[in-house]
């Protein structure tokens, strides 16, 4: 299981939306810190079907020292919570496609982005 970092998520809307990489970062970074600025609010933030993101307040608590064995007070915190969205939960429930062979004999096909435009859905 591999890990994708901001850069690369960077990368990959950049090269799906031919928006320079630039401004990609500019917008995807914007957006990350709406969302840092909302929770430390205290707000909830929304996404329809994918999650929502919430503060919630883990209360005091007593834990243990696994070295001394000593009790130590645990203050109250705040803690962000993320629950997924119906087409999120769905879709991480399946399984992954494999991989697509690179030696495979047909070209490739280029993704088609689909996005909204007020006079209706427009391809990318």
């Amino acid at each position: 299981m591999g890990t994708l970092t901001k850069k690369q998520l960077i990368e990959k809307i950049s090269a799906r939306t031919r928006i320079p990489r630039t401004e990609t970062r500019l917008v995807v970074q914007e957006f990350l810190d709406q969302i840092i600025l909302e929770l430390k609010r205290g707000h909830r933030v929304e996404f329809r079907d994918f999650g929502v993101f919430e503060v919630r307040i883990r209360g005091e608590r007593t834990a243990q020292n696994p070295k001394t064995l000593a009790q130590v007070r645990v203050p109250a915190r705040r803690a962000v919570r993320f629950k997924m969205g119906r087409l999120m939960r769905e879709s991480v429930a399946t399984e992954p496609k494999p991989a697509p062979d690179a030696r495979a004999d047909h070209a490739p096909t280029p993704d088609v982005v689909t996005v909204g435009t007020r006079a209706g859905k427009s391809r990318v």
